[in-house]
């Protein structure tokens, strides 16, 4: 349950992080049920800003939609990035044929952004500026941790606190937690929900002492900036060892041949559970299990795939990875047609 303060705050926080002005154009691609997109909209209400809806997230309707409506500012899930910088490289996309010269801030959430994602992009939009944010619905959205435009250059970490926010990482008995240990964030400020509608189990599980328990694992680096490791219920625990699917994810998509790729534990007998990846070629390319096992050597040996295959990655219509479908499929069903199960 959001209040009405909590959605002014959402307004308020969005100006205070990307100083939309009157002449800012904003690219809203729904779903507008996801608090992502229309949550960043919401700077634009403080000052008369214009915003485009677009229905659908095509690499082409996305740069007609920026280059026809001389949009700004434009928010994307990391799929809907990957999948341009796809049609980039594969000249499907003609970039000069596009006025994109006032495009000023690309900014991507809802999910870890993999850094090699936004290196590839500096590629092509050297002069455009980069921001993340993380949020939940339960912060109405996104802006409690902000990376920052004047920090971009720190790709990777979500960054700090964001307007009149407080986070801390703490271990399982609450403790804070410091350096390089890995913790649940938990985030404090105007946007934490009222409370789970009927639901007083849920809501005081999740808020205590007003600070709101995310469920994600995160850490600091030593300059004091939160990255987000991955959520806790998607942990792999290997022979006592914790592994973190998103690390291996983000290495694995340094390869260049890689569209996209999963990460879920297996059950094993021995182990407990190993990491398995399922992984998405770019069309065009070729990739066999040798390949990657090549390519992961440079990974700790204990977070090395132990299981590999070569699939679509399905993703939700907010871009997150359906990891409990692939659970279902790679993990229990013992059927041969993978494919027909994704669909």
């Amino acid at each position: 349950l959001l209040t009405h303060k909590n959605l002014e705050h959402a307004s308020f926080i969005e100006q205070a992080h990307h100083a939309q002005t009157h002449e800012d154009i904003f690219l809203c691609i729904p779903p507008l049920y996801h608090t992502g997109a229309k949550m960043h909209w919401m700077g634009s209400f403080l000052v008369g800003g214009k915003c485009i809806l677009l229905k659908g997230v095509k690499p082409q309707w996305i740069f007609e939609a920026v280059s026809e409506e001389l949009c700004t500012i434009a928010w994307l899930l990391v799929p809907w990035a990957h999948d341009i910088l796809i049609a980039i490289e594969n000249r499907e996309i003609d970039l000069s044929k596009f006025k994109l010269s006032q495009w000023r801030l690309m900014h991507a959430g809802a999910q870890p952004v993999p850094p090699s994602l936004i290196e590839n992009w500096k590629k092509y939009f050297p002069s455009q500026d980069y921001d993340t944010n993380y949020g939940l619905t339960e912060s109405t959205g996104p802006g409690c941790i902000h990376l920052g435009l004047e920090n971009a250059d720190k790709i990777g970490p979500i960054g700090l606190p964001g307007f009149e926010w407080e986070a801390k990482i703490v271990d399982k008995q609450g403790s804070l937690l410091f350096g390089n240990e890995s913790g649940e964030l938990i985030v404090r400020g105007p946007g934490v929900m009222k409370e789970y509608y009927k639901n007083p189990e849920a809501t005081a599980e999740t808020l205590k002492d007003g600070w709101l328990y995310t469920g994600d694992i995160a850490r600091y680096d030593r300059n004091g900036f939160i990255w987000l490791v991955d959520r806790k219920k998607d942990m792999i625990i290997y022979g006592g060892e914790n592994i973190f699917p998103v690390e291996i994810e983000n290495f694995l998509l340094k390869n260049e041949k890689i569209k996209d790729v999963a990460v879920i534990g297996i059950p094993d007998e021995r182990l407990g559970e190993i990491p398995a990846g399922i992984i998405s070629v770019k069309p065009g390319c070729i990739l066999c299990e040798s390949d990657i096992i090549k390519f992961q050597q440079e990974l700790p040996r204990y977070k090395h795939l132990k299981k590999i295959f070569f699939g679509d990655v399905p993703r939700n219509p907010t871009g997150k990875i359906e990891k409990p479908k692939l659970r279902r499929i790679y993990a229990e069903d013992k059927r041969k047609d993978i494919q027909k199960l994704l669909q």
